[in-house]
């Protein structure tokens, strides 16, 4: 086992910076699954899973040791519910595909559309409701350091907004574009501020592939029908 735990801590120096390879290449495995879903192709799931898995194991410091010795619960909380958003989503996009397949269509796996009124109203509530819930937990739960107020409001705010962003994904609403720039601009700043370097390097990054996936997006749900079967059962 040794080679392993060698493979599982091995690090990358960058001056006087140390930095975990599996925050790297766990952030690799995120782009990846971002280009899929930007393509809409289901293989984006699982790839983001795999990445899911190695950044939880990097922002949850208090039982996987890391360079920074800090642990973010909100950041480390948001993969364990990436991993489950994400294999409903998977289930989804497979259904449809294989709907597709079955009508003889060779269409990708899910037509984009905006969130209905009811829909948007209920995704913003849940947002809104369980970021005042969560900073407060977290609070008591503490960082394992005197953080500051405002560090579990952001905490929170990101965690709560990725999951918004990935059911809006599974759903192929465009809103979950939005959704996670709304996230970016918290999750950058608050990387850097806690020194996950590679992680806020990919966010910046992701920022831009958000804005262009935004539109790739508006683009297709403008042109491409959307199935009668898929919006009788998305506003059931």
């Amino acid at each position: 086992m040794n080679w392993l735990e060698k493979l599982f801590d091995a690090q990358l120096h960058l001056g006087s910076q140390q930095i975990l390879w599996r925050e790297v290449v766990g952030n690799a495995f995120g782009f990846a699954s971002a280009i899929g879903g930007m393509r809409r192709r289901v293989w984006a799931w699982p790839v983001g899973i795999v990445g899911n898995v190695l950044l939880f194991t990097v922002f949850f410091g208090v039982a996987f040791s890391n360079p920074q010795h800090t642990t973010l619960y909100g950041q480390a909380g948001r993969q364990v519910f990436f991993v489950i958003t994400s294999v409903y989503g998977w289930w989804r996009w497979q259904q449809v595909r294989r709907a597709n397949h079955a009508e003889g269509t060779a269409r990708p796996a899910i037509t984009p559309r905006w969130a209905t009124m009811r829909e948007r109203a209920g995704y913003v509530g849940f947002w809104l409701a369980g970021v005042v819930v969560l900073q407060w937990v977290f609070a008591l739960i503490g960082a394992g350091w005197p953080a500051p107020r405002w560090y579990y409001w952001c905490d929170a705010w990101i965690f709560v907004g990725s999951i918004v962003a990935t059911y809006a994904m599974a759903r192929g609403w465009n809103d979950f574009w939005l959704a996670w720039i709304a996230v970016d601009i918290v999750g950058v700043p608050l990387l850097v501020h806690s020194r996950f370097y590679p992680s806020a390097v990919l966010y910046a990054v992701y920022g831009a592939l958000v804005v262009y996936g935004f539109f790739v997006w508006l683009k297709a749900s403008r042109e491409e029908p959307e199935p009668v079967r898929e919006l009788s059962e998305a506003r059931a």
